[in-house]
Parts: C-alpha cells; structure tokens; sequence
C-alpha cells in the first residue's frame, strides 16, 4: 500500500456495464489506484477526462453513442499524455489493430485476470505497451501471414533451390563453387542465376547481392 500522503494513478473507467465498472473499481482501489471518474459511454468519458485529467482510461469498445475505438481515437488526438487500455471482449484481429492504430496503448480480454489488469495499467503509465498473451498470438498470426504474403510478392516463383543460388551468388561464391556445393552442373547454376536475375528484373551481381542483403537471404555486407 501506498502511505497515505502520496495518491496512486488517477483512472477513468469507461463501459456501460454499471456492475463491472463498480467491481473493477473496488479492485483498483485496493491496488492504490484513484478511480476519479466513470462513464457508460466515450461522449460522457471525453467530458470527464477534459474535467478530471486522468493519468490513464480503462475502455471497453462496444459501447452505445460513441464507440471505444472512436473514443480512443479522440483522446489520442485531445489528450496525447492520457494511456488508454482497451479492455474488450473481442478478440478478432481488426478490433485489436485498430485499437492499436487508433491510439491504445494496452489490448486485454474481459476474461483475463483482475492482477493481467493491474500489470497492464502499471505498464502502459510506464510508457510501455501492454498486449495479452492471447492477444499477441493474433496479431503475431496476422504479421507473419502478412509478411509471407509480402515475401511471395517480392520473391516471385523463387524456388528453394534458386534461393539457395541467391544466396550462395550474393556471398561471393564463384559459379564452380556453388555448383560443388549444390552437387549440380556449373550449367545449372548459370541457368539459375540468369532465370533469377530475369524474375527480379536485377541487371548484374552487385544488384542482386544488395537484393539478397535487403531481403535478409544473407547478412553478407
């Protein structure tokens, strides 16, 4: 417990759930946060934050009049130095990042722990961001596919093999090295660097090997 002279977080807890907002705040405040405000809604929340300034806002995102994403959005804009945790229900990847992308600084589930949310308070006032586990899988799942997709896109019809060849060209590998390395013909490398260097429309070897570099296929430098 804090001493009595020194006052914990100041915390607005936004949701239209009046039984959840009263037993989320009994808990904060045994954990030496201020509950100096709440709200069923993000219009009533903007007057309040405007009024009370809050170190952070706790939100849900569906809420009547204005949503939690739109909310956060305003007090992104309004009030910069105000961290808001979304606590939500949802857990589909499009609530998350435009969240994220609206301004929050922390995503929860309403399932999770009442200590995940006193951590995450603690975190996102640190300066941090603050993400569930379960969370973080979706949007880890929903980065690589987007990375895989972004990879296929510029790695067109790039086969293993020929990556290998990218690879072994752009670290300097003469073309009888690489193709006793590969146990294939010198021909065969030729006809793969040259297919290669078709596909990625790269005029020489020093252009394909910055390619190789930027596209993480070799650290060579």
């Amino acid at each position: 417990m804090l001493p009595s002279n020194i006052m914990g977080p100041r915390i607005i807890i936004v949701d239209d759930h009046r039984l959840l907002r009263a037993g989320l705040k009994s808990m904060l405040e045994k954990e030496d946060f201020q509950v100096v405000g709440e709200a069923d809604d993000g219009r009533n929340a903007a007057r309040l934050i405007a009024t009370l300034k809050p170190e952070a806002v706790i939100t849900d995102i569906s809420m009547p009049g204005r949503n939690g994403i739109e909310f956060t959005r305003q007090i992104h804009r309004e009030f910069p130095d105000v961290k808001v945790l979304v606590v939500s229900m949802h857990s589909e990847t499009r609530f998350i990042m435009e969240s994220f992308a609206a301004g929050a600084s922390g995503y929860l589930l309403k399932d999770s722990g009442f200590e995940e949310i006193t951590v995450a308070l603690k975190v996102v006032l640190a300066g941090r961001k603050y993400i569930a586990p379960e969370v973080a899988e979706v949007v880890v799942g929903r980065a690589v596919a987007q990375w895989l997709s972004a990879s296929q896109c510029e790695l067109p019809k790039i086969s293993s093999r020929e990556r290998e060849v990218l690879q072994l060209v752009a670290e300097g590998k003469s073309t009888k090295e690489i193709a006793a390395s590969l146990y294939v013909s010198v021909k065969t490398v030729e006809t793969h660097r040259r297919q290669i260097m078709g596909r990625l429309n790269l005029p020489n070897i020093a252009h394909l090997t910055k390619f190789a570099i930027r596209e993480g296929i070799t650290s060579v430098q």
